[in-house]
C-alpha cells in the first residue's frame, strides 16, 4: 500500500522541477535577418491557362482509369460536344488562375452527360504544369463534388 502513495509524490516533485526549469528559460527572440526569408516573395501567376479543349484528353484518360480501377466499370468517354467556357478567374485576382468549362460527354453506354471541369495554372503534380479538376454529372460515385457536380463549378 505504501508504494502506491509514493509514486504520486515523486511525480508531483518531478513536474514541479520541470516547470521550475521552464520558468527560468530564455524568452523568445525576434528572427535574425537570415531567418526572415526575405527572398521568398510568394507565387507569381501569369494567368496563362489553357483553353477548354486542351483538358479533354486528360479527363478522358483519368475517367477511364477511375471507372475501371475503383468502380470496376467498363464506362469510357467516347466523345465531347458543346464545349464552352463558363468563367475565367471568377474571384479576386490574387487567387490561383482557373478557367471553368462545361462540355457534354458521350459515354460508352450511349448516354450523354455533362462534364464540369476547371483548368488551374500550376495545378499539376507538385505545382508543375496545368492541373485539371473534373466531375461527370451522375457519375460522382464518391460524392466529391455533390450534389450534381455543383462543387466543380465556380
Amino acid at each position: 500500500m505504501r508504494k502506491l502513495f509514493i509514486f504520486p509524490r515523486t511525480l508531483g516533485l518531478g513536474a514541479a522541477v520541470v516547470l521550475g526549469l521552464l520558468a527560468f528559460g530564455e524568452t523568445a527572440q525576434a528572427a535574425n535577418p537570415f531567418e526572415l526569408n526575405f527572398w521568398l516573395s510568394g507565387p507569381r501567376y501569369d494567368g496563362l491557362v489553357a483553353e477548354c479543349e486542351k483538358a479533354l484528353p486528360t479527363i478522358t484518360s483519368q475517367f477511364q482509369e477511375k471507372e475501371s480501377g475503383f468502380w470496376n466499370s467498363p464506362l469510357v468517354i467516347t466523345g465531347y460536344s458543346r464545349i464552352h467556357e463558363i468563367a475565367f478567374r471568377p474571384w479576386q485576382s490574387d487567387n490561383i488562375p482557373r478557367r471553368y468549362c462545361v462540355a457534354e460527354a458521350m459515354l460508352s453506354d450511349g448516354k450523354a452527360r455533362s462534364v464540369h471541369y476547371s483548368i488551374l495554372e500550376d495545378g499539376g503534380f507538385s505545382g508543375f504544369g496545368q492541373g485539371v479538376e473534373w466531375c461527370v454529372t451522375g457519375l460522382d460515385r464518391n460524392w466529391a463534388y455533390n450534389p450534381s457536380c455543383r462543387a466543380a463549378r465556380p
